[in-house]
């Protein structure tokens, strides 16, 4: 697993982004539980993910951050990740970021791609 726990702050919240390799759509659920096991990422606010499964296609979550899920899975798509899950955590901080949080979620993929060596 790849994690970046504080890749920026907007306003109070905090982002953090972490994924890796993963076996189909159960892997990804794994992951998800394995993250959250971690009482943080638990109480995080959102915690959006996608990935591309050979077993399952095309999946995204976007765990009450409409519209995050989407965003993931283009990058995802771009960077040619199969098997792969991506999770942007958010931990709200009491302002609303408006359109900003697109430009946060795609800043945190692309902090993950660029530490896996795939950047974008």
């Amino acid at each position: 697993m790849l994690q970046i726990e504080d890749v920026l702050r907007d306003r109070g919240s905090r982002y953090a982004v972490s994924g890796g390799p993963v076996q189909g759509r159960a892997g990804a659920d794994a992951f998800l539980a394995e993250l959250k096991r971690a009482k943080k990422f638990a109480k995080a606010t959102h915690n959006s993910w996608a990935g591309v499964f050979t077993d399952a296609g095309p999946v995204k979550n976007d765990d009450g951050e409409a519209g995050a899920g989407a965003v993931i899975l283009k990058m995802v798509e771009r960077a040619g990740l199969t098997d792969h899950i991506i999770v942007v955590t958010r931990w709200y901080g009491g302002v609303h970021l408006g359109g900003d949080r697109f430009a946060h979620v795609v800043t945190c993929v692309r902090a993950y791609l660029e530490a896996l060596g795939r950047a974008p």
